[in-house]
């Protein structure tokens, strides 16, 4: 066995060297450099390089434009957890989740392993931070203590790995993966070796036994999923479960998914009796008092394959003595700059001298561009204190030209305003690509002209100076 060498591993980022330092050089974290002992012969057991060639099989080779079955999926019961793993668990798959502490990723999981075993599935809950009766005490709170679901409170890989190589379940839940410890890796529980070294040997067995494997994973303050970065690549899917304490939705997205789309998201609703689904998650993200004020606008958003309206509000107010404030919550900074100074340069209207606040309501976090014209009329509304129509909705992308480009998936997003009882939509000249004997596509005389399209009064714009000026007229 060769001898163990020593290290100086980095707990944030993963990075090695051969000498400690009080900052790591990859990432620039202080005091993360922890000392390490490195044995190359984990991967082979302590074997020659020699007697590990001879283990190696011939390579086969099949065609591209083969035909191959698809992974074979078992809904769990839960359907906007299906929906985010891209239709259901697939055998042998590992599936890595997390979130900040408390969001309820215990619970979804527990509720998730109860509804497997009640549809005819096995599923095994290993707990690795909290003792079997804390378990058994949240599921007689969730109602689904009755459900034929192995429990097990243990944090050594060699004896969870061997106990569910005995049971052979359906499911296998491991939170989470950050409190393992094995022997071979020679290091503390929770360092970069041993999550590595853990989850490397949990989605071997997946793979051998046909188990599915999720595994819960600690967050950093930045939002990430702790660890090495390396244990994101070794697992089929990576999900995150979003929420604020402070509102009641929850929101499960994909980032990866060998089996499925990414960007997929499902929707939950904490009540105390557990998570409940969310069919339809804009009545969540929307105003139901009937009354809107200035700075208000309606955003028909996609995500994944969802498409959901979400209400964007904004307020400027007068400036106080020093540098104007600009505050944002579930919206890129950076891209709330660069809309406020399209406004100013393009359009004429001035923010100089007021303090402004953008938050997405209900909690939401937005990536879309196709924000920026929602974003743009609630700035605008804001500044001319002009409330926006109430049965209106936005999207478009605003380019630093001004020019209003068209968003993805227009035909979803107008189906979803209409389906909710929205009868205008304002987007970009060429959202509506022409089809054949489509009804409502604009020709060069009626550009500027509102168009019928899926029951609403759909109005197009080129730039965002048409903006400013329908809403200065009032529409």
């Amino acid at each position: 066995m060769a001898r163990p060498e020593i290290r100086y591993v980095c707990q944030s980022c993963g990075a090695a060297s051969s000498k400690w330092s009080g900052r790591c050089e990859a990432c620039g974290a202080w005091n993360t450099v922890l000392e390490e002992i490195d044995i190359p012969t984990i991967g082979t057991g302590g074997a020659s390089l020699a007697s590990a060639r001879k283990r190696v099989g011939k390579m086969e080779f099949t065609d591209l434009a083969g035909h191959e079955q698809a992974a074979p999926r078992r809904p769990t019961g839960i359907s906007e957890l299906d929906r985010a793993l891209g239709g259901g668990l697939v055998k042998g798959s590992a599936i890595l989740i997390g979130g900040d502490p408390g969001v309820g990723k215990s619970t979804l999981l527990l509720q998730a392993a109860a509804s497997l075993a009640r549809n005819g599935g096995s599923a095994a809950y290993i707990s690795g931070e909290e003792a079997v009766g804390q378990v058994q005490d949240r599921a007689r709170r969730l109602n689904v203590a009755e459900q034929s679901v192995a429990l097990a409170a243990e944090t050594d890989l060699k004896l969870i790995i061997d106990g569910l190589k005995i049971l052979k379940p359906d499911l296998a839940i491991i939170d989470s993966v950050q409190t393992l410890w094995s022997e071979a890796a020679g290091a503390a529980p929770g360092t970069v070796v041993q999550v590595r070294a853990c989850a490397h040997e949990l989605v071997r067995f997946a793979k051998k036994s046909g188990t599915a494997v999720v595994l819960v994973g600690h967050v950093t303050k930045d939002g990430q999923i702790a660890g090495p970065r390396v244990m994101e690549h070794m697992v089929d899917a990576t999900l995150y479960f979003e929420g604020e304490r402070g509102h009641q939705f929850r929101i499960l997205r994909a980032v990866k998914n060998r089996f499925g789309p990414v960007d997929e998201i499902g929707v939950f609703e904490m009540a105390e009796s557990g998570l409940r689904e969310t069919p339809n998650p804009s009545a969540l993200f929307l105003d139901s008092s009937g009354v809107r004020a200035s700075g208000a606008a309606i955003f028909a958003a996609v995500e994944g394959t969802r498409p959901m309206l979400v209400e964007i509000q904004a307020l400027t107010a007068q400036l106080n003595p020093g540098t104007p404030r600009r505050t944002v919550v579930g919206w890129d900074s950076a891209r709330l700059s660069m809309i406020l100074a399209v406004l100013e340069t393009r359009c004429g209207v001035s923010f100089a001298g007021r303090d402004v606040y953008l938050s997405v309501s209900g909690g939401l976090k937005l990536t879309e561009p196709s924000a920026d014209l929602a974003v743009g009329a609630a700035l605008i509304s804001a500044a001319f204190d002009q409330p926006l129509p109430r049965d209106m909705v936005f999207f478009g992308e605003i380019a630093l030209s001004g020019a209003v480009r068209p968003a993805a998936r227009a035909d979803t997003r107008l189906k979803e305003a209409a389906k909710l009882g929205f009868k205008q939509a304002l987007c970009a000249q060429n959202d509506l690509p022409p089809e054949p004997g489509r009804p409502g596509i604009p020709t060069s005389r009626q550009k500027h002209s509102p168009v019928a399209s899926d029951g609403l009064n759909v109005r197009r714009i080129e730039n965002a100076g048409q903006l400013v000026e329908l809403i200065r007229n009032g529409f």
